[in-house]
């Protein structure tokens, strides 16, 4: 009787597993969810207050920000969040369309989104907004804009500091307007929306590179699309065996793997620790299959600074890579260990010392000899050998130098981007 009991349990199991992945095959023509785009969540300036970075939301105000994604598609959904906000956010409209430039829109492309059939929606503290579907023509490597009209706006933003694209703002429902005011505010970020995916088909997956301002493009000509993680992008998009591969750029300026940094005085802007927001800004991306981890300089170098936090051993750095690897194979996804790239900082009220910057490379070459050949990484990206100088290999070579010796320019991103081998993202 058990063992009939058993085959009557297994057959209804079966047939009702079935049942699901024919009906989600029927509802969505085999195809899921992939991001596109997203950006990495920080605490960002409090209203009124001024400070470090500029505040340009305010109620009864429409902010209109450009997004560069990476894969194409016909179908789209927004993400938008109130992850750090103190205050219930209140968002009365959304529209995507596709960009002119600058604030402009292409007319006719405007196209609204919606949350669960409705054009408003609230967002409580440290809550997260998800649109409905929405027929959108997004094309590969293409700009679009994502504006919102805030009713009532958070007292503590959730927005991404940089990125080298530009949000704007402008006073009433602009949502659908084809450009802005010319006096409109505006600054290098992005407020409240947080990713784009597209419903596309089985094989494709997605890669997010988890770094510190190098990945985030800090230097990087603004709006030109020249950061690694977008030029990667268009790497993949030029080859038919590698089109089906998204990029993420999940980094923040200023990111350290083991501890969490403050930006600035008066109203400084919050940093969370790559340990911190991994899952969340990581882990959690929708069609994700690989990491490139690319973080440990500002580890390095801000021990040097009073406001760093103490000391962190090459050890201490190595310790908190695994901590990463452990977390992103519980969930089956490759993470890949890019090495640390040289950093002679410009000296600061005489910090660095010669003495620091020496401890500094001797940390650095030995984190980067544990990646080159610990084994423990999925895989390893060589950034530092991509961008160093032979004659002087704790230096940037002088033609990728952005000029502070630390970020690389247009030409560096490039070869960031290009020192990558694609076969690591074949199965």
């Amino acid at each position: 009787m058990k063992r009939r009991a058993f085959l009557v349990s297994l057959l209804l199991a079966v047939a009702f597993t079935g049942f699901g992945l024919q009906a989600a095959d029927q509802g969505n023509n085999n195809r899921y969810w992939v991001g596109t785009w997203s950006t990495a969540s920080q605490a960002g300036p409090i209203a009124g207050r001024g400070g470090t970075p500029p505040v340009i939301v305010q109620n009864n105000g429409t902010i209109r920000q450009v997004l560069h994604v990476s894969m194409g598609g016909e179908t789209v959904q927004v993400r938008f969040s109130n992850e750090f906000g103190t205050t219930p956010l209140v968002i009365g409209e959304a529209r995507i369309a596709a960009s002119a430039g600058g604030a402009r829109i292409i007319a006719g492309t405007s196209t609204q989104l919606k949350f669960g059939g409705k054009t408003s929606v609230t967002l409580p503290p440290g809550a997260p907004a998800l649109s409905d579907p929405v027929a959108f023509s997004l094309p590969p490597l293409g700009n679009v804009t994502v504006s919102l009209y805030l009713q009532t706006a958070t007292e503590k933003h959730t927005w991404h500091q940089r990125g080298r694209e530009m949000a704007y703002a402008a006073v009433g429902n602009l949502t659908d307007a084809n450009d802005f005011p010319a006096d409109s505010a505006s600054v290098d970020g992005f407020y409240f929306v947080t990713g784009v995916s597209v419903l596309a088909p089985k094989q494709a997956e997605a890669i997010t590179t988890f770094g510190d301002s190098i990945t985030d493009g800090y230097n990087s000509s603004l709006g030109t699309n020249q950061r690694w993680p977008d030029l990667l992008a268009a790497r993949l998009q030029g080859h038919p065996s590698t089109d089906h591969l998204a990029v993420l750029n999940n980094s923040i300026s200023g990111n350290r793997v083991l501890k969490d940094s403050v930006i600035g005085s008066g109203n400084p802007l919050e940093n969370q620790s790559a340990l911190a927001r991994f899952d969340r800004d990581v882990l959690r991306r929708p069609g994700l299959k690989y990491v490139i981890v690319f973080l440990g300089i500002n580890d390095i170098t801000w021990s040097w600074f009073p406001f760093g936090g103490g000391d962190s051993s090459a050890e201490d750095i190595i310790d908190g890579y695994r901590k990463l690897i452990v977390r992103a194979h519980e969930l089956g996804v490759k993470i890949f260990g890019g090495t640390i790239t040289p950093q002679r900082v410009l000296a600061f009220g005489g910090i660095p010392s010669d003495e620091q910057r020496v401890s500094g490379e001797v940390k650095r070459e030995a984190i980067n000899h544990w990646i080159r050949t610990s084994g423990e990484f999925d895989g390893v990206i060589d950034f530092d050998k991509a961008l160093l100088d032979p004659a002087h290999p704790e230096q940037m070579l002088p033609a990728y130098d952005s000029g502070d010796h630390i970020h690389p320019n247009d030409a560096g991103d490039q070869a960031l981007a290009n020192c990558i081998d694609l076969s690591l993202f074949k199965d």
